[in-house]
């Protein structure tokens, strides 16, 4: 059966798909998931549960953040998709209304129904006599992560605009904006100009990919160095944080709204991505690991959208219990509760999987026939 399934896919592969945009998209949205697992815990407390992050009461995990913040890769892949389906479309005479529209359609249809359900979850419990904090903690759990879609969005939209915008103007933003923020006492709203601006940055990077500006290594390894560099220097002599995750509590986030330290780091992972490339399509070569990615980039949205549903409904079947479980329901305080929350990602899995059984097809549209049986190079999935 799984040798079938691997030969269906290889066959239905086009011949010149780039298999490493795949892989790291499919790495991105691991990386996600994972670290959403990993940093958030839902504590039960005198009947009510809020959110807890382990990066607060053991602060030198905030190495491990750098592992499981990929949001740059997500911007990187999807400007390049986004560039290079635009050129496509206009190559076929199609108009950019119905170009945008299509593309809108496959990244909000699931969002839709997420949004539809949780609204219908939060009404039962408040009807039920929920506690209204750990309603609005739970929702705003599965809700606040939909920013990326909406910047995506937006920039999507943008893109006949943005395509040959150079990143540095982005970058020189966000630096302005930080400089006026921490160094001339500016108001803080002006930070939010960064959602913009610091996610345009790997965005125009992966416009001038598709323009075959980033092809060759001396950029991959000017850009990961560059911007390690950069990175460290911000956050030894800059006082920016060393997470890459929002702590709750911090005076200061390299996410909400994104950071220059931010931005460095993710154009250390563009330059990364770049000198991946040539591995990665080496391996995806083999069938059965290509099926894997393939596989996994066709529930790319489900597995986003609903991950944090899954974390939730582990933790509420664990509350039926009369039990605080340890690495479920306790203070993330110590590496007791780190070991005890690995121990839970098995069961966060099979959660996700339920739920990708049960909404995976609102990620694709019904009549869409065996030509999508794997992504093509014009649907942007996650990205």
């Amino acid at each position: 059966m799984f040798s079938e399934l691997i030969r269906r896919v290889e066959s239905a592969t086009p011949t010149g798909r780039d298999r490493a945009l795949d892989a790291l998209r499919a790495l991105a949205i691991g990386d996600v998931v994972l670290g959403h697992w990993l940093v958030t815990a839902l504590v039960a407390d005198s009947g009510t549960v809020r959110v807890a992050s382990p990066l607060r009461d053991m602060p030198y995990l905030a190495p491990a953040s750098w592992i499981f913040q990929t949001m740059a890769l997500f911007f990187l892949v999807g400007g390049k998709m986004a560039t290079s389906s635009h050129a496509t479309a206009r190559a076929r005479n199609i108009t950019y209304g119905r170009w945008l529209g299509i593309r809108m359609a496959r990244l909000f249809r699931p969002v839709a129904v997420v949004l539809t359900i949780w609204t219908l979850v939060a009404a039962v419990m408040l009807t039920l006599g929920a506690d209204l904090a750990t309603v609005n903690a739970l929702a705003k759990l599965v809700w606040s992560p939909l920013w990326f879609l909406l910047v995506f969005a937006a920039l999507t939209a943008l893109t006949p605009l943005v395509a040959r915008l150079h990143p540095g103007w982005p970058l020189a933003t966000v630096a302005v904006v930080d400089l006026v923020r921490f160094g001339l006492g500016g108001p803080a709203w002006i930070g939010w100009v960064n959602l913009a601006a610091g996610w345009l940055v790997p965005y125009c990077m992966g416009a001038a990919w598709a323009r075959d500006r980033l092809r060759d290594r001396a950029t991959g390894w000017a850009l990961l160095l560059g911007g390690a560099a950069a990175t460290a220097a911000l956050m030894l002599w800059a006082g920016y944080p060393a997470s890459m995750v929002g702590v709750p509590g911090a005076h200061i986030s390299n996410q909400s709204p994104p950071t220059i330290a931010a931005v460095a780091f993710g154009l250390a992972q563009c330059g990364a991505a770049l000198l991946l490339l040539g591995p990665l399509r080496r391996v995806l070569s083999r069938p059965a690991i290509w099926a894997f990615v393939a596989l996994a980039n066709l529930s790319a949205m489900t597995i986003f959208l609903w991950h944090q549903t899954a974390m939730i409904a582990v933790t509420a079947l664990g509350l039926l219990t009369g039990q605080t479980l340890p690495g479920l329901h306790t203070v993330p305080d110590s590496p007791a509760w780190v070991l005890a929350r690995l121990a839970w990602l098995p069961a966060f899995t099979l959660a996700l999987l339920m739920c990708r059984a049960a909404f995976h097809a609102h990620e694709h549209r019904r009549h869409e026939g065996p030509r999508h049986s794997t992504t093509t190079p014009e649907q942007p999935q996650s990205c």
